[in-house]
């Protein structure tokens, strides 16, 4: 899926030079009332964590750690005029990102070693935009997008992994739906599109998490895992807009 992702970026430029040339290009003396085009790109995931703790003790030191995933997808742009648009899509994401827990003092009573939560999540995103276009003169143009998205998650595609944690064969409960907001920069020189984005999580993405009590030692096997994290993605696309 990620040589998918790569190929896409490299030959959309390509097929936007191809239309171009074939007559399909916007037209410079008037905006049309909708454009259809299609994006691929690479995203950034940060999982923030809002609260991590074993029992009624909460780790310290939480780290963040930055891992790069992939996209793609369509939209529709409704133009209401020559300076607002509105923006629905449909996209196809991969989220990845870890969070690193040390052995040091605060921790060593709660786990054995250094813990580490790796995520990889893949996402159906529905984010429904509004555009307004500062620049907007043929073949350049430059908008201002912002506006919520609700996403669906693939739970059987999508994996978190724990490891270095006293609780054993860990589960975490993920949401089905999550709701996030999304503000960005969209360019496009005559069909070559590109795009800026920073998603904003609303919702914590898990109910809960879960462990096999039985195979776990005393005392830890009373001690509930308490997780609360969201997600912000910074991501780039490219891609061909009609």
């Amino acid at each position: 899926m990620k040589k998918t992702a790569l190929i896409l970026i490299m030959i959309l430029p390509l097929v936007a030079s191809h239309s171009a040339a074939q007559g399909f290009k916007r037209n410079a003396k008037s905006t049309p009332k909708a454009n259809v085009g299609i994006r691929a790109g690479f995203n950034s995931s940060m999982f923030v964590v809002d609260h991590f703790a074993i029992g009624e003790k909460e780790l310290s030191n939480v780290q963040n750690n930055y891992k790069v995933g992939y996209q793609g997808g369509v939209f529709c742009r409704f133009n209401i005029n020559k300076w607002h648009f509105i923006q629905p899509e449909v996209n196809y994401n991969v989220f990845k990102g870890s969070t690193s827990i040390p052995y040091q003092k605060g921790n060593k009573k709660l786990l054995p070693d250094n813990a580490l939560v790796k995520s990889s999540m893949h996402v159906i995103s529905m984010p429904l935009l509004y555009g307004y276009r500062f620049i907007n003169h043929y073949p350049y143009g430059m908008a201002a997008i912002v506006g919520p998205q609700l996403e669906y998650c693939w739970n059987k595609q999508s994996k978190h992994e724990y490891s270095g944690f006293y609780q054993q064969e860990i589960q975490e409960n993920l949401r089905k739906l999550l709701v996030s907001g999304v503000i960005g920069l969209a360019v496009n020189v005559s069909n070559i599109y590109f795009d800026f984005r920073y998603e904003i999580g609303f919702q914590r993405l898990s109910s809960g998490v879960d462990f096999n009590a039985d195979k776990t030692p005393l005392p830890f096997k009373n001690h509930p895992i308490q997780l609360k994290r969201r997600k912000n993605i910074l991501s780039f696309s490219t891609g061909v807009i009609f």
